[in-house]
């Protein structure tokens, strides 16, 4: 029986292998596949002891020979690997790795989101002779291997909700968070709360969640492992991958196919997008590789399960001694674990002061904020930069004197004035009663304030009337080349809405490109925004020599992005600029669809982050407006991808300090960029006839085989699930935009 089992176990490590490889013709493999058939044919006429012995030599070859393997081994492979059925799961990790675990999320199909795997476990530790369980908090996809209704670990929205539920408890209870990324990327659907949404409700949590978090990347794709990758610590196993989209994903854009993409265009994708935990770590997105077995490992390989408890518990105890004082003996000893030791052997206690919990969120930000950053190209002279930083510097300076400390206590002598106030009126107006009367100083005697009836105005109207556009001399200051053109246009709403037809120059000169009956709108380009709307004509733009690069080195991608600089005129999909909307300052980041498609990459992400610091430093509104993104860059892979959870937390700190940050979509906004630092506003509008979601209804199509409705989403699904909180025309946006200065928004406001 023990040849039997150990017959079959070789059967299955060869069928393992084979998978892996794929189609492609190895030698290695042909000879496991040749020397185990060989055995098999003759294992009839061989007696116990030849037989133990075969067995133990086709044992020893397949050893050695997966070792050979391991080094010929492609990114593709290692894709393969990770989504192999024999690979082990969040399941096996939480038996082998935790002494003891409850599970409260993701048991069988009738949780939430099955998909979604949460417990509370605890990790067993030596003080002295004592033994203490500390607990903690794991949450992971669980891919379930056979189990369907687990989906493949790609997790719905009310998955990660409930997710951020539990990591929110464990900031209660002050316990770290350990999760485990084991998925080829998010379910794409926009049902309540939207699949974008909610990852940007994650990403935008995590970023200040005050509590030790782990991560261990397995299978990372995209917006979905970005939702529960957010972390202190960010270990990668050494078969594993991390990027922002599939191989076969990546392969269905750069080919513009409609069918299956071909299996050399796939690896090939796989090479150039630099997904394997060894490029991750040379380009400082992940701290540290998790060493398997060759080839991968496996729920057997319970060596390796030992190996990922020991870097578990060390990285929490990085994180906890970054910010902890521990002493100097038990802060050496830890900085040595890395090479010699079991961290079981010296006790750190894995709950934070309070203190040491400001201080994580800090550094939890400057890493992001590292990350990336010479990733696009800065063409500013040395001088500039220096510059920059000086004028930093002051406008920090003056913001601390002018609006911290006068403006402080500004507020607290004009608050005891207005008390007073309060109290002197009280008393005349009622509360002296009979006594005031008496005295002479009733309600009836007391002078009224006259108010010029310009100033009534301002105060009762936030901006122009309903039928009053925002325009210059009754023209627009920026016209559309399409009102040139001597033709009719159609309204698509004409069949059902009984719309007539529309001159070209009418439709997108004086109509701003917005049908008269029915208010459909035309798509217009970004400078029509610009120009109308925002007053780029009077614009100071700065940050303009940040350009988008090919960190990668993405093959033929410097040609396509020299084409686009040359078509548009721009550096990067992104301009930033102070203006001004009625007279108050503003600071604005414009995502323009002309330039590849308003995809965000390393460039783009530091301008908003820049542009983001430069609104909290000179307390100012901060609006983004999306005229159009297709997402994140796939050419610059995960340096695109690392701008989800690096803008977040620029903003998150921003909105924290006191500002205003609003959103505002237009034409076809998706994936990445709306799954964190748009979607993460509290303030989202839309423009009429703009559509909003996590993916189009091709990249659906061809994830979950299912049609989406032809308006699924627009504008008006995006506000009914509550992803937006309006819609506007056109030609009212700089109206709305004022009222929404006066009325929206943080402490920190300069003009408030």
């Amino acid at each position: 029986m023990d040849i039997d089992k150990r017959t079959r176990e070789l059967a299955a490590r060869l069928t393992y292998i084979r998978d892996i490889f794929g189609p492609r013709e190895n030698a290695s493999v042909a000879m496991l596949r040749i020397r185990l058939e060989e055995f098999l044919a003759q294992a009839t006429s061989l007696g116990m002891r030849e037989l133990s012995r075969q067995v133990g030599l086709l044992e020893e070859l397949f050893a050695l020979l997966e070792g050979k393997l391991e080094n010929e081994l492609t990114p593709m492979d290692r894709v393969r690997i990770v989504r192999h059925p024999q690979r082990f799961c969040l399941k096996d990790i939480l038996e082998n790795v935790y002494d003891n675990y409850t599970e409260i999320g993701g048991q069988d199909e009738w949780s939430i989101d099955p998909g979604m795997l949460i417990a509370r476990a605890t990790i067993a530790r030596r003080m002295g002779k004592k033994t203490v369980h500390q607990s903690v908090m794991v949450v992971g996809q669980e891919k379930g291997h056979g189990q369907e209704y687990r989906n493949a670990g790609s997790i719905k929205p009310w998955g990660n909700a409930n997710a951020l539920y539990y990591m929110r408890v464990a900031e209660t209870e002050n316990i770290p968070i350990h999760s485990y990324v084991f998925t080829p990327g998010a379910f794409p659907v926009e049902d309540y709360p939207g699949a974008a949404q909610q990852i940007a409700r994650n990403l935008y949590a995590m970023a200040g969640l005050t509590v030790p978090i782990v991560s261990v990347i397995s299978e990372g794709g995209s917006g979905g492992a970005e939702a529960i990758a957010l972390a202190d610590r960010r270990l990668m196993l050494s078969h594993g991958y991390y990027s922002v989209i599939s191989p076969e994903g990546a392969a269905a854009i750069e080919g513009g196919l409609k069918e299956r993409a071909s299996p050399e265009l796939i690896a090939g994708c796989a090479t150039r997008l630099r997904i394997t935990a060894r490029d991750n770590l040379e380009l400082g997105f992940v701290d540290r590789i998790i060493q398997e077995p060759a080839l991968g490992a496996r729920p057997e390989h319970f060596d390796f399960f030992r190996q990922l408890r020991r870097e578990v518990v060390r990285a929490t105890d990085e994180v906890v001694h970054s910010v902890e004082g521990l002493g100097p003996l038990r802060g050496m000893a830890i900085r040595r674990q890395a090479s010699t030791g079991d961290p079981h052997d010296i006790f750190v206690r894995w709950s934070l002061g309070q203190k040491a919990r400001a201080k994580l969120v800090r550094m939890r930000f400057d890493k992001y904020r590292a990350m990336s950053r010479a990733a696009c190209r800065d063409n500013r002279t040395l001088g500039a930069r220096l510059y920059s930083g000086l004028e930093g510097l002051l406008w920090a300076a003056h913001s601390a004197l002018r609006h911290d400390f006068l403006a402080r206590h500004k507020r607290r002598l004009l608050g005891l004035l207005e008390a007073l106030e309060a109290e002197v009126r009280a008393l005349r107006q009622g509360v002296g009663g009979p006594i005031g009367r008496l005295l002479g100083i009733g309600a009836g005697q007391q002078r009224r304030m006259e108010v010029a009836p310009e100033a009534l105005e301002l105060l009762t109207n936030l901006s122009c009337a309903e039928d009053c556009p925002c325009r210059l001399e009754d023209t627009w200051v920026y016209v559309s080349p399409k009102s040139r053109e001597d033709h009719v246009v159609t309204c698509p709403n004409a069949a059902t809405h009984g719309c007539l037809d529309l001159w070209a120059p009418d439709l997108f000169g004086e109509f701003a490109g917005v049908c008269s009956h029915c208010g459909h709108h035309f798509p217009l380009e970004f400078q029509w925004y610009l120009y109308n709307v925002f007053g780029f004509g009077q614009a100071y733009e700065f940050n303009r020599e940040l350009e988008s690069g090919n960190p990668l080195h993405y093959e033929g991608f410097d040609l396509k992005l020299e084409e686009a600089k040359r078509r548009t005129g721009l550096g990067s999909s992104c301009i930033t600029f102070e203006t001004h909307i009625e007279g108050v300052a503003i600071m604005m980041a414009v995502l323009v669809s002309p330039f590849r498609g308003g995809t965000v990459g390393a460039a783009e992400g530091e301008k908003i982050i820049r542009a983001a610091e430069r609104a909290r430093l000179k307390r100012t509104p901060f609006i983004l407006y999306s005229h159009g993104t297709a997402g994140i860059r796939i050419q610059e892979g995960t340096c695109g991808g690392i701008q989800m959870p690096r803008v977040t937390m620029a903003v998150r700190r921003y909105i924290e300090a006191g500002g205003l940050y609003l959103v505002l979509y237009d034409t076809n906004s998706y994936a990445g960029p709306v799954a964190s630092f748009l979607g993460c506003s509290p303030y989202q509008f839309a423009v009429r006839s703009s559509n909003i979601g996590f993916a189009g209804p091709g990249v659906i199509r061809e994830t979950t085989g299912t049609d989406v409705p032809p308006k699924y989403h627009r504008a008006f699904s995006a506000l009914s699930r509550g992803h937006i909180q309006g819609i506007w025309d056109r030609r009212d946006i700089r109206k709305n935009l004022h009222q929404a200065l006066l009325t929206m928004g943080g402490r920190n406001l300069y003009y408030r």
